[in-house]
């Protein structure tokens, strides 16, 4: 290396921290306190099918992991929903699924009530938003989703976004100026996805140009990860 020439930035190695669906892993606030007692109560609950209505990102999957961690239950994907069958088979107490939203189906999340009706086994489900007739076709399994009771989550708050990213940094070990945090927090989309995917991408930048995460850092990387231009 020629004497004097700037240090090449670093490369930064992806390493993908995989999401942490514990109790102890949850930040509760206002906009998710519904949500949070209703699967801390199982089973005492108003009825044996219950739905999560909430935005992108606002934590119904991870309250769903939360809730089959305390119930035993079977995991479904709506896009991949277990035969009746398997659930014979499996005799769950209770079956949690996620992402009403990617229902392919409907025959078959039918079934799947009448079979949680028929054995009284628990359900919880997670949706973006509630069920319409636009979007159910099969009426008898709309009649069923609408007779659900439903808790809502709402979208993160500021108090939530903050604690959200203050956590993600250390999930890293990334040491973050204090004028930083705020200025992102009160900047970045209200979803949990698009904090865990920009702490990633500032993380990443920080190691490839090698230096601490400012005020300055933090609104070059949330302008380009919001494709436009970061407010002052």
């Amino acid at each position: 290396m020629t004497q004097g020439a700037p240090a090449p930035a670093q490369l930064p190695l992806e390493l993908p921290l995989a999401p942490r669906f514990g109790r102890e892993d949850f930040l509760a606030s206002p906009s998710n306190a519904a949500a949070l007692a209703m699967v801390e109560n199982w089973p005492d609950w108003p009825d044996r099918i219950l739905t999560l209505i909430g935005p992108a990102g606002s934590g119904k999957s991870h309250l769903l992991a939360i809730f089959a961690a305390r119930s035993g239950a079977l995991a479904a994907d709506a896009a991949s929903l277990p035969t009746l069958a398997a659930l014979a088979a499996a005799a769950p107490p209770a079956i949690a699924v996620d992402g009403l939203d990617r229902l392919r189906d409907e025959t078959a999340l039918f079934h799947l009530l009448n079979f949680a009706v028929e054995h009284r086994v628990f359900v919880l489900m997670s949706a973006r938003r509630a069920a319409t007739a636009e979007e159910v076709r099969l009426p008898d399994l709309l009649s069923r989703l609408r007779r659900a009771p439903v808790v809502e989550i709402g979208a993160p708050d500021d108090e939530l976004m903050r604690a959200v990213l203050e956590k993600l940094f250390r999930d890293r070990q990334l040491l973050v100026e204090p004028p930083a945090l705020g200025y992102v927090a009160l900047r970045l989309e209200r979803s949990l996805d698009a904090a865990r995917a920009f702490v990633a991408a500032l993380d990443s930048e920080a190691l490839a140009r090698q230096r601490p995460v400012t005020r300055a850092l933090a609104a070059q990387v949330l302008e380009a990860f919001a494709g436009e231009p970061a407010e002052d």
